[in-house]
């Protein structure tokens, strides 16, 4: 520890005796970095911000979504900050005063766009900020000019918002119309080609022509009935299979009408038994049951026994319709087989006419459909771009003017004044001591016991004069006014920089 303090007491004693030398470091760091740190201009900001309304209940009823529209903003914020509108930005403001060859008009340009962010802070609310911090123009100008960029750029916003849109939309219906007529001109001329056709072949005219065309409309059912007719007789074996398995009645189901004849013959033979004559109402009675059990009794034995099964009847009805649909669609497919036979016979008899005939009408009907399908698209985009310019689908308005700023963003210049100073004097001190470890000069006994290794007996101190005190004292003061005016001319720097912060305002 006393090792530490006695180095430390050392490094202070050093410097102290070549104070002159550290002092004039100082000086010289602190002009330096003062000097650079004036040259450094001013960057003045000004911000604006701007609010677009995407809400239009005509326009999304022609077609006009939201995500079209934010798509437009979005494209709108991307090249509001192209080279073509930064070019408008510097020949509409002082920055072209002094542009005369497209190199110097790039250059401005360039640095322009570092100048210059738009940052979507919502889905609908922009921030424009435009930085001024050219060495050509004063303080004042700077602010003058960013205010004057945000400006221009919120008037290329306008101008492509209100305007951009509209020409594009004029573009495009010039373009719809441009086809629109060359459709009309082919359209005119098929008609032509058809009706001379149908003159010179007025058999074909009659319904000939499409012959070849109800062949193939013909055969494509004859596929889609075969198909079907396929399906068809699939379920009716299916349904056969299962009536094959399934019994046409149910045993011992019921009781049954046998069983009923034996218990009345039974109880016939009983009443006989006791003595009763024929004549007896009970044995009528009993006659009478028996002769009506004998009928269905005969045919329940004729069932094989038992009660008909309700699911064979069930059974029964399903297989019937479906022969009953197969029976159609054999029909169906008889009756398509002899249409393309007939067809075919009225196609062989000319085929290269059908042929010519189906292509002519092939060919109006793909230009009529093309005619129809842009007079349609042009009717639409007519709609839209009045709605574009009547309702102005996308509208803006300005939430924040351009703001004219009052005090520079950057750079900080009184923390960088302060900072050059205090590195000044640090560089000041350092030099001194590195100059102090240059030259072998020990300050202290203990030190130079340290380094050779040999005992030191005693140190002399020094003795000094009236004379040499007096003229000590002297180039002391002249040492503290020295430093005091170095504190002084930074507090004259952080005045002026104060002064014309406020001229700017």
């Amino acid at each position: 520890m006393n090792n530490l303090y006695e180095e430390l007491l050392s490094a202070v004693h050093s410097v102290w005796t070549r104070r002159w030398i550290a002092l004039g470091l100082a000086w010289a760091i602190c002009l330096l970095g003062w000097f650079v740190v004036a040259l450094i201009p001013n960057s003045y900001e000004s911000q604006a911000r701007i609010f677009i309304q995407l809400d239009d209940a005509l326009a999304e009823q022609v077609g006009i979504g939201v995500a079209d529209k934010k798509r437009d903003i979005e494209r709108i914020r991307q090249t509001l900050t192209s080279a073509v509108n930064l070019e408008k930005v510097v020949r509409g403001t002082r920055l072209g005063d002094t542009i005369e060859s497209p190199k110097q008009m790039e250059a401005a340009v360039l640095r322009l766009a570092d100048n210059v962010k738009i940052v979507s802070q919502q889905d609908n609310l922009f921030q424009i900020t435009a930085t001024a911090n050219y060495s050509s123009f004063s303080d004042s100008e700077n602010a003058r000019l960013a205010q004057a960029v945000a400006q221009k750029l919120i008037d290329i916003f306008r101008e492509e918002n209100l305007s951009g849109d509209r020409g594009e939309m004029v573009e495009t219906l010039e373009f719809v119309n441009q086809q629109l007529r060359q459709r009309e001109k082919q359209l005119e001329s098929a008609e032509q080609k058809r009706t001379a056709f149908e003159a010179e072949h007025p058999e074909l005219a009659q319904g000939g022509a499409a012959v070849v065309q109800r062949l193939e409309t013909s055969r494509s059912s004859l596929r889609d009935v075969e198909a079907d007719l396929a399906g068809a007789q699939s379920a009716l074996a299916a349904i056969d299979g299962q009536l094959a398995g399934t019994p046409r009645t149910i045993a011992g189901a019921g009781g049954g009408a046998q069983a009923a004849l034996a218990k009345a013959q039974s109880d016939l033979a009983g009443m006989k038994a006791r003595g009763l004559t024929d004549s007896h109402p009970d044995v009528v009675a009993a006659r009478n049951q028996i002769a009506a059990l004998k009928g269905p009794a005969a045919q329940e034995a004729a069932n094989g026994g038992g009660a008909i099964n309700p699911a064979y009847s069930s059974l029964q009805s399903i297989r019937a319709e479906r022969q009953a649909n197969v029976q159609a669609l054999q029909s169906r497919k008889a009756a398509l087989q002899s249409d393309v036979a007939s067809l075919m016979a009225s196609a062989i008899k000319d085929p290269e006419l059908a042929t010519e005939a189906q292509r002519i009408n092939r060919d109006y009907d793909v230009l009529r459909q093309q005619y129809d399908k842009l007079l349609q698209d042009r009717e639409e985009l007519k709609l839209r771009g009045q709605v574009k310019t009547e309702r102005e689908a996308v509208k803006f308005e300005v939430v924040d003017p351009p703001t004219t700023p009052r005090s520079p963003v950057a750079p900080n210049r009184p923390v960088l004044l302060l900072g050059v100073l205090v590195v000044g004097i640090c560089g000041g001190c350092a030099g001194a001591f590195a100059l102090s470890r240059v030259r072998s000069v020990f300050t202290t006994t203990s030190g130079l016991e340290r380094i050779t290794g040999l005992p030191v007996l005693g140190a002399i101190s020094q003795n000094l004069t009236d004379d040499a005190r007096a003229l000590g004292r002297k180039r002391l003061k002249y040492f503290y006014t020295a430093g005091a005016a170095l504190c002084g001319l930074f507090v004259v720097l952080l005045a002026v920089e104060f002064v014309q912060r406020g001229m700017v305002a």
